[in-house]
């Protein structure tokens, strides 16, 4: 088959071919790296169809008229670049959300998308638990005395001013159970906590240990750690808002490692200033005008990362593995294994 690869600044060449070794050893693979610099201006549906992309369809269109397989990770596929490659087959997308894919576009010629999901879960899940240990221990406010000038060094005592939590012990409610989720129930066990979890979508949970609950009232009423690992939807719009917040234990911790979209960061921001909630780390915040450090951040007991829960080598070449194992079996005439699309199937 001849298969063309588009890498980006997030998943460049390079990694794509170390992960795609395997393939190149059986088929024609040409790659081509994006040039970001040139930007989409949508002027039809399709374009604006996509979201979360780098670089233009053209770029794409131009190198892909003889092409049977498409792989990407950032670049815009479009209707312009799906009528630019009468032989296409297959699109594969090395992202757990194929946003920057027009999977419509693709079904209506009959052409399967494929994803990687689960390819960062191992890196959120390791986010979530070094959130929860800087959380329980004070560690936002340690540093922040050391960049005010705090001075090290001058008592053996004072670390009792940040004296702080250990984890075991303590409750953590995972709002949702998926790829993410289970990983980060597996962790927390290590680290003696106690688990509780809902999500509506799991019917048992055979995870020894971890304790299904019945609403998420109960969850909040019970945890003292509540994370978040919940897709963002219509339904979950501000799924953590006044009323949420306030039904947490007084003193508890909360994580947002999912979306930004999950939160009311207006209530937050009250809960964090009655003390009511006792500190909170979030990957993910919304949009905002205006420069400077986020609001959020004025809480001495806050910590924001820029959305690097999945920002880890090892996330990169897994996804590019799973489009490899993708490839592999569409060469050998078997199921497909994450098809976003199965209406584009052959029957």
């Amino acid at each position: 088959m001849k298969i063309l690869v588009v890498g980006d600044s997030f998943v460049p060449v390079a990694v794509f071919r170390k992960g795609l070794a395997g393939i190149e050893r059986a088929h024609d693979v040409e790659y081509m790296q994006l040039d970001e610099s040139s930007l989409l201006q949508p002027t039809s549906d399709s374009d604006r169809a996509i979201r979360e992309y780098l670089g233009t369809p053209g770029q794409v269109a131009k190198r892909i008229a003889d092409r049977d397989v498409l792989v990407v990770h950032g670049a815009p596929v479009t209707d312009e670049v799906l009528a630019a490659a009468p032989r296409l087959r297959l699109v594969c997308c090395a992202r757990g959300g194929p946003v920057n894919v027009d999977v419509k576009a693709a079904s209506a010629r009959g052409i399967p998308v494929v994803n990687t999901p689960g390819k960062n879960a191992d890196a959120v899940a390791d986010q979530a638990l070094a959130f929860m240990v800087m959380l329980a221990r004070g560690f936002p406010r340690a540093q922040r005395f050391l960049l005010d000038g705090g001075r090290l060094g001058e008592s053996a005592y004072e670390g009792a001013q940040f004296l702080g939590h250990e984890l075991g012990g303590h409750v953590l409610g995972l709002v949702g159970y998926g790829n993410v989720g289970r990983r980060v129930a597996r962790r927390a066990l290590a680290f003696g906590m106690d688990v509780i979890v809902y999500d509506p979508y799991v019917k048992s949970i055979d995870m020894a240990g971890v304790r299904q609950v019945p609403s998420l009232a109960v969850l909040l009423e019970e945890s003292d750690f509540v994370s978040l690992h919940v897709r963002a939807s219509a339904d979950t719009e501000n799924l953590m808002g006044r009323a949420e917040f306030a039904a947490m234990k007084r003193g508890a911790w909360f994580l947002n490692t999912a979306r930004e979209t999950l939160v009311d960061e207006a209530a937050l921001d009250a809960a964090l200033a009655s003390g009511h909630v006792a500190g909170a780390a979030l990957d993910v915040v919304r949009p905002r005008a205006g420069e400077g450090p986020h609001p959020l951040l004025r809480h001495p007991n806050v910590v924001i990362t820029p959305h690097i829960g999945g920002a880890t080598h090892e996330t990169l070449l897994r996804g590019v593995t799973m489009v490899a194992a993708e490839i592999e079996r569409f060469d050998r005439g078997e199921s497909l294994g994450s098809v976003v699309n199965r209406s584009a199937l052959p029957a």
